[in-house]
């Protein structure tokens, strides 16, 4: 499994994780301004960093369930649109996955898309096609022990995959969610692919080998949403329209709590 850390600021008392997925540039349907706004929000946030979880790009190709015919962009002027459009806020990128829709072009020729987005952007270190488990570490802990100007970081783990299935129905979609924890454990969970933006929490004893104690930890776990109007395949095979809100995940330096609003 791919990990990468990321380290910022003693200083910051926050964070903010902003979860950018199935944007689908190049698709007729994907909301330009919608993916500009979702840019925006990171790019203005002081505290705000990125994950790129896949699908960025809508990549159709003659064999996929995706209209060819109706894309707006060719597949390299699609990775170049999304480079464009993620300049402003390569520095704010703390891991970057691929999905199911820059895959095809990975099973037919070979070729990894996405890969190529985050090596124009520098961060290839941070990317991973099939998912990347992050440690994120900022501001400043307190509590017992820990002197003012001395006290560690706080930190975070998650895990993040594009994901797949899923179903129709909105149970189906919280189970595929849900399940990501059987996978590694960590602190929060981010998932895409199913279009529903979603949040939820359970809670999960950790080992704790250096007290030799299980300690109850809360899991947060965030489905992400789509920035596309309904119709095409969707509309079509008879799936739900879909919410284009965005869940943004919010993270406390003091005392560690994720939260998530919608």
């Amino acid at each position: 499994m791919h990990s990468v850390r990321a380290d910022f600021p003693q200083e910051w008392d926050c964070c903010n994780v902003y979860c950018l997925s199935d944007l689908h540039i190049g698709d007729e349907r994907s909301c330009a301004d919608v993916v500009a706004q979702r840019i925006k929000q990171v790019e203005s946030d002081p505290h705000g960093v990125c994950i790129l979880n896949g699908d960025i790009m809508n990549t159709a190709t003659k064999t996929s369930v995706s209209d060819i015919y109706s894309e707006r962009l060719s597949p390299m002027q699609q990775i170049q649109a999304a480079v464009k459009m993620l300049t402003p806020i390569k520095n704010k990128i703390i891991a970057a996955t691929s999905g199911n829709h820059e895959a095809r072009i990975y099973r037919t020729d070979g070729i990894d898309t996405m890969r190529f987005v985050c090596r124009e952007l520098g961060i290839e270190d941070k990317y991973h096609p099939d998912g990347v488990l992050v440690f994120l570490r900022f501001g400043s802990r307190t509590g017992k022990g820990y002197h003012k100007d001395k006290s560690p970081k706080q930190w975070y783990s998650i895990y993040a995959t594009h994901g797949s299935g899923g179903g129709r129905k909105e149970g189906a979609k919280a189970i595929r969610l849900a399940d990501m924890a059987s996978i590694v454990d960590a602190d929060i969970y981010l998932h895409g692919h199913t279009h529903l933006p979603m949040i939820l929490k359970s809670n999960f004893y950790r080992a704790d080998s250096s007290n030799c104690c299980a300690k109850l930890v809360e899991k947060l776990f965030v489905n992400t949403a789509a920035a596309l109007e309904y119709g095409g395949y969707g509309q079509a095979q008879e799936f739900k329209p879909a919410s284009t809100s965005n869940p943004v995940v919010h993270l406390a330096a003091a005392r560690k709590k994720a939260t998530a609003t919608l």
